[in-house]
């Protein structure tokens, strides 16, 4: 039997009398005047308190008013009115109230208010407005009191015996509870970045008194606060970004589930792109304990404005707490817990266990097959324009069984299927004509038709250009010197003294004493004129550049010797640029290649099986060649497989068979992607290389500033880069539906 609790209103006092008939309690003696329920709306107040305004064409007076306690519930009865609204049901979900549903019956309409648990209430008139305001609940303030008062608590009926938090495949944040038990009053509500969920008398352990850091788990949910609140579980979950917050309960787990609220996108161009859409049905709230599926199932129906058909295996009873859950999310919860699942057809749902909806598919795909065995077969004549009918062919018979052999590892039923066709399908080809010859069953026809048209179009054509500079820089400085003395003396005693920059010039300045003694003349005599004549052999320093682009010499010539001095300077700079513009255009994904040069011969010597030297003429290839495979991606870039290869002959190294050319090679191998027109550099390399020599005198090459005529120096250096540059361009070809 049901209580009926007759509350006065204004005094928040109830009466629980076990009756049938309903306890209507009057607010004023006036005389009720008919009329039509014109609107129905509710604000929030603090506390999770509620102001539920009825919009009436006719002043409100006379106002029957009845609860319930199991479930609760407020009632309102409008006698002589008309129900004016098109929405029968209004999900709230605020403090205590869940919902409010109005009904027309038998001359009047009643107002029914679905609430979690018991609460205080108040109705008043106001002209044609009858307002109704509800408390936020016990579990709110008044289990705050008790919680504060040791000697009033009440008495916890589950504990949390685990605590998980998870991340789901769309990104949302999950903490679930382990209850001991069924059936936990909740309360959530949201203030700014934190969402707080009560559990009324869940008891909660020491061990699992904890805050928690879920940053890493990549979910709005950044920190979890688990906390104890007298005889209550108190859950403090705070999030980033925009979200939107649910919590329900299926058997002993107790869920609270933060779901990521995604922004349309803005592209450069200005497309707004939606966001995924998940769950978009109106929110609802359920507070139901053992209530049966099948009911919940018709609230469902009512909510979506949609046909739900269960089927007569569904049964069994559920415990939800569903708090402003999308209806559609409701149901996928509800069908999971069950082990149930869903078909649609434009509005009609039907539920059914999973394994009756699987028997039900299946025997509609046997059905199907037989049918298809049976139908008539018929021949289509399919002309192809751009692309091969023999490779068309092949792709609906042989390439499309291998691709489905390798999926289901070569069963021998995989292996026994025609491809796209039926199973007595078939399918030939007329290169003459370029025309598939195809015979099948109407449907397959029809479908295969469809496919041909969908591949048989123009490809897109690619111009790829490619660019190979090869720049080259050198410079080169050289210092040289010639330096030499040269003389003779004699002295009182008859001694001759020379001095040259080599012995041969000494040999020939004594030779020349010698003889003067032998004839009697003066010792010097004719030793200038020596001299003279052995300009080369009287250098004592004679490191010149080899070939100087300048030079000055200078001689200083003494009554009795000879100072010679040349300088040598050479200065070298080069500049080089050298670029190859190898272009080609392909269809998409098809290999193109060009190739421009030179073939270098040269002789090979080889034995013959008599033993005879034979002399044969072999060719090595100096070319500029550019191979590429292009594919035009979906976003209209161009990915690109390619091959630049830039050769150049070197010179020639000699062999006893004669000269083998010598050759430079630079190329590159690699995959690329490009947008279209893009110019892009997909390789290069950079050379530079330093030298400076000294050739010079030991001690006197070391000398400050003399220094410099006893040694040579020779400073080079030289820089080579190598670029390669790649522009792909596509080249769209109109009017591709051909068909």
């Amino acid at each position: 039997m049901k209580h009926i609790t007759k509350m006065i209103p204004g005094t928040g006092s109830t009466l629980k009398t076990p009756v049938l008939a309903l306890a209507i309690a009057l607010v004023s003696g006036s005389v009720w005047a008919g009329g039509t329920l014109q609107d129905l709306g509710y604000a929030s107040g603090p506390g999770g308190s509620v102001d539920i305004t009825l919009t009436l064409s006719e002043p409100a007076a006379e106002l029957p008013v009845f609860t319930m306690d199991d479930p609760p519930r407020i009632v309102l009865d409008l006698p002589d009115t008309t129900n004016g609204l098109a929405e029968r049901r209004k999900a709230i979900g605020v403090g205590a109230t869940s919902a409010v549903s109005t009904a027309e019956a038998a001359g009047k309409t009643r107002v029914s208010v679905d609430l979690f648990r018991s609460a205080p209430y108040q109705v008043r008139a106001d002209g044609n407005k009858v307002i109704l305001s509800i408390g936020g609940g016990a579990t709110s303030s008044a289990s705050q009191a008790l919680s504060n008062d040791p000697a009033k608590r009440i008495a916890a009926t589950t504990e949390v015996a685990n605590v998980d938090f998870r991340r789901s495949p769309q990104g949302s944040g999950r903490l679930i509870l382990k209850l001991t038990g069924e059936g936990a009053a909740s309360e959530m509500s949201v203030d700014g970045s934190k969402i707080v969920v009560r559990l009324a008398n869940v008891a909660l352990p020491d061990s699992l008194v904890q805050q928690l850091d879920v940053t890493d788990f990549a979910t709005p949910v950044e920190n979890v606060t688990i906390a104890r609140v007298g005889n209550a579980t108190e859950l403090t979950l705070t999030a980033a970004g925009a979200f939107q917050p649910m919590a329900y309960q299926t058997g002993s787990e107790f869920v609270v589930e933060v779901d990521p609220v995604r922004e349309a996108v803005v592209t450069a161009d200005g497309q707004v792109i939606a966001p995924e859409k998940g769950y978009v049905g109106t929110p609802v709230t359920f507070n139901f304990q053992d209530i049966p599926v099948r009911t919940v199932l018709q609230l469902i129906a009512e909510e979506s404005s949609l046909n739900i058909v269960a089927a007569d295996s569904v049964q069994g009873n559920v415990t939800l707490r569903l708090i402003n859950v999308p209806w559609d999310q409701a149901l996928d919860l509800v069908l999971r817990a069950k082990s149930l699942d869903k078909r649609r057809d434009e509005n009609v749902i039907w539920v059914a266990p999973q394994a009756e909806i699987t028997e039900y598919e299946k025997a509609q795909a046997d059905a199907r097959i037989a049918l298809e065995k049976r139908a008539e077969l018929v021949t289509e004549y399919i002309a192809i324009n751009y692309g091969s009918a023999e490779e068309i062919a092949k792709l609906l018979t042989d390439e499309s069984k291998g691709s489905q052999q390798g999926g289901a590892g070569g069963g021998q039923e995989v292996q026994d299927r025609g491809g796209f066709l039926s199973e007595r399908g078939t399918v030939s080809f007329d290169q003459r004509t370029n025309t598939l010859l195809l015979s099948d069953v109407p449907a397959k026809v029809e479908e295969i038709k469809r496919l041909v048209a969908l591949l048989d179009r123009p490809v897109d054509q690619v111009l790829i250009e490619a660019r190979i500079v090869i720049a080259s820089e050198s410079f080169a400085r050289e210092l040289g010197a010639k330096f030499g003395v040269s003389g003779a003396g004699d002295d009182s005693d008859g001694n001759i003294y020379t001095v040259s920059g080599s012995q041969a010039a000494n040999n020939a300045m004594v030779g020349r004493a010698i003889d003067n003694r032998l004839a009697n003349r003066p010792g010097l005599s004719g030793i200038a004129q020596d001299l003279d004549s052995l300009s080369s052999s009287r250098l004592g320093v004679n490191l010149p550049v080899v070939n100087p682009a300048g030079s000055i010499g200078f001689a200083i010539l003494g009554a009795d010797y000879l100072l010679d001095l040349e300088l040598s300077a050479l200065e070298e700079e080069g500049r080089g640029e050298v670029v190859s513009s190898p272009r080609v255009i392909t269809a998409n994904q098809r290999e193109a290649s060009i190739k421009q040069g030179d073939e270098i011969g040269y002789t090979t010597l080889q034995q013959s099986q008599g033993g005879a030297a034979q002399y044969t003429v072999a060719f090595k290839e100096i070319v500029l060649e550019l191979l590429v495979t292009p594919t035009i991606t979906q976003d209209g870039r161009v990915y690109l497989v390619l091959k630049v290869k830039k050769d150049q002959l070197a010179g020639f190294v000699q062999s006893p068979q004669g000269a083998v050319p010598q050759i430079s090679k630079r190329e590159i191998s690699t995959a690329v992607l490009v947008d279209d027109g893009q110019t892009v550099v997909i390789g290069g390399v950079y050379e530079f290389s330093s030298r400076e020599d000294l050739t010079k005198v030991p001690f006197l090459g070391d000398l400050p500033l003399l220094g410099n005529l006893f040694k040579t120096t020779n400073k080079e250096s030289a820089k080579a880069e190598l670029l390669i540059f790649v522009s792909p361009k596509v080249l769209a070809v109109t009017g591709k539906t051909a068909r």
